[in-house]
């Protein structure tokens, strides 16, 4: 059934519904005598989580939305065609001629078979759409798609500073800019999709939506977690990954992010919120968002600012997100959970923050013989990660400030 406005307006409705009676709820757990505190707790823990599950559903009711307005594509052209007619033959049957006559006349003569064959190149696209859909990283971050093996970037690390003159005073030089060149932290990530013949056999069975839908779910999570907090040896380094401390822009080192503490040992506290959105400069915070992971957006959902106002208020417009303190939420849950020193929050413009990097040409191996009666599809793609602009991503780390 196609979805309609008005099923994302009655989906609104509850969720506004649901977070009236949870703020209910949470203002009598904050005020009640001990007796009552433990069934009120299990309530706004329940409606806590009733909130999560109405933003998804209209997150996903938004999207198939979006989805059925969205125009077709153009026809493919004959050498795409022709690629993909020759892949999936080889997919089904194993027939390796076309793929490998093919890469001959594209003089990739350097390519051993024996590495597996590269994907036709929409099919490659529609790996990495996918991949979008499922990593929130990739949402966020700027993603850039490469056929070259080597990515880098100059940035500005200082200097270059401008001044004022008449129209006729001498100009004096500036300070000289200091670029530096950085690269992404590539690494090769792999999956091992298996199917049986007969499935492959099956002229009914959609092989290119499957091998793409088990890609996406085998990446994925490898991918998220190495975005994330991956430690940049043979994969991508995650923005965690890099060193933090509570040193401000004007002093910190190119490359170090900065930090600022909860205001309490193992929790949060609502001036610890709204101050790390003010320690982000004004030009990184439009287009900023909070990332968390769910446990923590429980956390955040019952704080309060002084004037007894809830920080969270949840989207109720059509394509209206979720908001905290007027910023929207990517929900990662790959970033830590409230604890001791865990940096459980990070607010910035990731865009600016963090650059994905993919090299184009995800490779195939067939391979029908080490796990009978399976048919196992070795796939490969390289992948990496970096860290672009350490003044555009702040951190929230748990803890108590500490003593003046």
């Amino acid at each position: 059934m196609a979805v309609e406005i008005k099923d994302v307006e009655l989906v609104a409705q509850e969720l506004q519904a649901k977070f009236e009676d949870f703020k209910s709820k949470n203002d009598k757990r904050i005020d009640a005598i001990e007796q009552e505190k433990g069934a009120l707790a299990g309530q706004v823990e329940t409606l806590n989580g009733k909130l999560s599950e109405l933003e998804n559903l209209k997150s996903d009711l938004e999207a198939e939305l979006a989805a059925t307005r969205r125009p077709g594509g153009g026809s493919k052209g004959k050498s795409v065609t022709e690629h993909k007619a020759a892949f999936m033959d080889f997919v089904r049957k194993g027939n390796e001629d076309g793929l490998r006559e093919l890469e001959q006349k594209a003089l990739q003569t350097g390519v051993d078979a024996d590495g597996g064959y590269a994907v036709p190149e929409d099919l490659d696209r529609s790996l990495l759409n996918l991949l979008h859909d499922e990593v929130v990283m990739r949402q966020e971050a700027t993603v850039i798609s490469l056929s070259t093996p080597d990515y880098r970037k100059v940035v500005n690390t200082g200097g270059a500073k401008s001044a004022w003159v008449s129209e006729t005073h001498a100009r004096n030089a500036t300070d000289t800019p200091t670029l530096a060149q950085i690269k992404p932290f590539m690494g090769e990530i792999y999956a091992n999709p298996q199917a049986t013949q007969t499935m492959l056999d099956d002229s009914f069975f959609d092989v290119e939506s499957w091998i793409n839908s088990e890609l996406a779910l085998g990446f994925s999570e490898a991918e998220e977690i190495a975005f994330t907090t991956g430690d940049g040896s043979d994969k991508p380094k995650g923005f965690l990954a890099y060193a933090s401390t509570l040193v401000d822009d004007k002093t910190r080192p190119f490359g170090t992010l900065q930090h600022i503490l909860s205001g309490a040992a193992t929790g949060l506290t609502a001036d610890a919120i709204i101050k790390l959105i003010y320690t982000l400069r004004k030009v990184h915070r439009n287009g900023a968002k909070f990332m968390m992971n769910n446990n923590t957006l429980f956390a955040a959902r019952i704080l309060k600012d002084k004037e007894d106002n809830y920080l969270w208020r949840p989207g109720l417009e059509l394509g209206q997100p979720s908001m905290l303190v007027g910023y929207g939420i990517a929900e990662n849950e790959q970033m830590p959970d409230i604890a001791a020193d865990a940096k459980a929050i990070a607010f910035g413009n990731f865009k600016r923050g963090y650059t994905i990097v993919d090299r184009l040409g995800t490779r195939v191996l067939r391979d029908p013989y080490t796990n009978k009666p399976f048919v196992g599809f070795y796939t490969t793609k390289r992948t990496g990660g970096m860290l672009t602009d350490s003044q555009a991503i702040k951190i929230m780390q748990i803890g108590a400030p500490v003593a003046p």
